[in-house]
């Protein structure tokens, strides 16, 4: 019994260890997580709390009413760079964050 609790637990904390390090990798870049998560066997999906991680690692910390964090994007021809605040006060921007495919 004491040898079942043990590798019960063991197991248990190397669940807890992998959640972890996929919950980091949440919070990398799209880019990076991408390319880890590619890596993994579809199987593996069904035992971890995929969608949970994701919300939980992907929730945003601007509240209703603040002013939206500044960035810089690629123009579509990658010949110069725009950020949301050079739009501040001048017209409203809208941010589509998805695929149509």
């Amino acid at each position: 019994m004491r040898l079942f609790r043990r590798i019960v637990f063991s197991l248990l904390a190397v669940y807890v260890v992998f959640l972890g390090v996929i919950f980091y990798m949440m919070r990398q870049p799209p880019v990076r997580f991408a390319a880890a998560i590619a890596k993994m066997p579809g199987p593996l999906f069904m035992v971890l709390p995929f969608e949970t991680l994701w919300f939980r690692a992907r929730a945003g910390s601007v509240a209703l009413g603040e002013t939206a964090p500044d960035f810089r994007l690629a123009t579509l021809d990658k010949k110069s760079e725009v950020s949301l605040s050079s739009f501040r006060g001048s017209k409203p921007v809208v941010l589509i964050f998805g695929s149509y495919t």
